[in-house]
């Protein structure tokens, strides 16, 4: 299994990205609609956050995420409250890891520039959706030029052109000096899904909460969130 880059850091992941009721969250569970009584694979799912939300709201939820030491949070969170998830521990770009039942909806919340292979990830999502599913993903903006105390998309002596992993400088706090991130163009990740049958259908670009871009000079000029749904095409 490729290496999983948030075991070292999953306690400070955990801690720290526990919400529901920022911007890009709520944006994805928007795009992808009423979720009662939709099987859907939660890509990336690390410690639950977004898989348990969308259990509870009706869903009979798969997770899967590469991180051994986040699936036993989830896991554990599971075991303390009920809700008929299952935890795979394995990576979503490997072949034959999720089986074949088709799925009705799949999600992937900030998780798919921590897939080194897009092209795979995005084979897998869709063999994994039925024709007509939702894939709905969020991800930094590619286009976000950084702010202060927060990183780039890309590194600060790169450019938006300038595809590859990357760690944030030990200037800039936050997760992407810890674990580093995949910098891709819009293009690509559109071009990616296009590829795999994953037709663009919306897309939104949340506004961060007020007293996050007021805390971040620049945070107000750019974009910084965007959530996109695509829809699998017909075989």
């Amino acid at each position: 299994m490729a290496e999983a880059r948030y075991d070292a850091v999953a306690e400070f992941y955990v801690s720290g990205f526990d919400s529901l009721d920022d911007p890009p969250s709520e944006a994805l569970l928007e795009l992808l609609g009423p979720p009662a009584g939709l099987r859907i694979l939660d890509v990336g799912c690390g410690h639950g956050r977004i898989t348990r939300e969308l259990a509870r709201r009706g869903a009979c939820l798969t997770g899967i995420d590469i991180s051994g030491a986040l699936i036993a949070v989830a896991r554990q969170a599971e075991q303390d409250e009920p809700l008929g998830i299952s935890y795979v521990h394995a990576d979503v770009a490997s072949p034959g890891c999720l089986g074949v039942a088709p799925y009705d909806a799949v999600t992937c919340h900030f998780a798919l520039s921590d897939i080194d292979d897009l092209d795979a990830a995005a084979a897998a999502v869709s063999s994994a959706l039925r024709p007509g599913g939702h894939f709905v993903f969020s991800i930094l903006h590619p286009c976000f030029p950084g702010a202060t105390d927060v990183a780039a998309s890309w590194p600060s002596a790169g450019r938006y052109y300038d595809e590859g992993r990357w760690v944030a400088d030990d200037a800039l706090s936050g997760l992407r000096r810890q674990v580093g991130a995949s910098h891709r163009m819009l293009s690509t990740y559109l071009n990616a899904a296009r590829q795999h049958g994953l037709w663009l259908d919306r897309l939104a670009e949340p506004v961060p909460q007020p007293q996050w871009g007021g805390q971040r000079a620049g945070a107000d000029r750019y974009p910084v969130f965007l959530v996109a749904r695509c829809v699998k095409a017909a075989s």
